[in-house]
């Protein structure tokens, strides 16, 4: 057990586990953030995807030990009230069906838009592979994404 550092949604926590442990589990059972879910458990399917330092990664298989002083923002820190423009267009898409892929699907497109505002649909369909719907809404997803990057330009 080691005592770690962490920033997480622009707050400063500490926990106390196994350096190895997956930042996937680190938020959901010590830090009680558990909207980042645990889907395949080898960072191929996206439900846990997070940013760190505002890019998309896969939590379930990042070692906690690695982050150091890098910042973390979860679905949970998003927007303080859901209201960030990528989550206003999942609803105006009606994107969520069972919603489980849901938190990490935003994730992944807030990261694209973070670094491409405009992307094309090739862009966005690169961006979003290895994201996967089980309710495959990607044509609304990819919807969506085309109205956050209006509503962000």
């Amino acid at each position: 057990m080691a005592s770690i550092n962490l920033n997480v949604n622009g707050k400063q926590q500490t926990v106390d586990v196994d350096p190895k442990t997956p930042v996937l589990w680190v938020l959901r059972d010590h830090l009680n953030l558990v909207g980042t879910k645990y889907g395949c458990g080898i960072a191929q399917c996206g439900a846990c995807t997070i940013h760190i330092d505002g890019v998309a990664v896969r939590s379930c298989q990042l070692p906690v030990s690695v982050i150091g002083q890098k910042s973390i923002t979860t679905i949970e820190g998003l927007a303080e009230n859901g209201d960030h423009p990528v989550q206003k267009a999942w609803i105006e898409h009606d994107v969520p069906q069972c919603g489980y892929c849901q938190a990490g699907q935003i994730m992944q497109a807030v990261s694209l838009l973070n670094q491409k505002p405009n992307p094309s649909d090739e862009e966005i369909e690169t961006a979003m592979n290895g994201n996967i719907c089980r309710c495959g809404t990607y044509l609304r997803i990819k919807a969506a994404i085309r109205t956050a990057a209006t509503a962000k330009s």
